[in-house]
């Protein structure tokens, strides 16, 4: 089973995929008019047949939930909910575990935290 997640945000969306059960980052996407669409095309490329979006538990839930019944309206999969707190801390240090450039963080750090979530959310955290 292939699977995407998503770290929702407002600016930006950071995504991870897991294909024959390995994790990786891929490249965020903007949170504008053709996300959705964008979305999609994801899904299609890498064959998706689950969605896990992070969902914190602070004021930005709100808006993450409904982006959840957004998506459940708008896709023909599951959409799982998984808890999301601390998960850019967390990124954020296998970031810097990795020994990585802290000017390449601001791009990379959505879809790092996307990949813990997507962690969680198949039990390999």
């Amino acid at each position: 089973m292939n699977c995407l997640a998503i770290d929702y945000g407002k600016k930006n969306i950071g995504l991870a995929i897991s294909v024959n059960g390995i994790i990786s980052p891929i490249n965020a996407i903007k949170n504008d008019s053709n996300l959705i669409e964008n979305l999609k095309l994801i899904i299609d490329q890498y064959k998706i047949d689950k969605l896990f979006v992070g969902i914190s538990q602070d004021r930005s839930g709100f808006n993450t939930k409904t982006f959840i019944e957004k998506l459940k309206n708008m896709l023909d999969l599951t959409v799982e909910g998984v808890e999301e707190t601390v998960s850019t801390i967390e990124a954020t240090q296998i970031f810097k575990q990795n020994k990585n450039n802290k000017k390449n963080l601001t791009g990379k750090i959505d879809s790092i935290s996307a990949a813990v979530i997507l962690n969680r959310a198949l039990g390999q955290y």
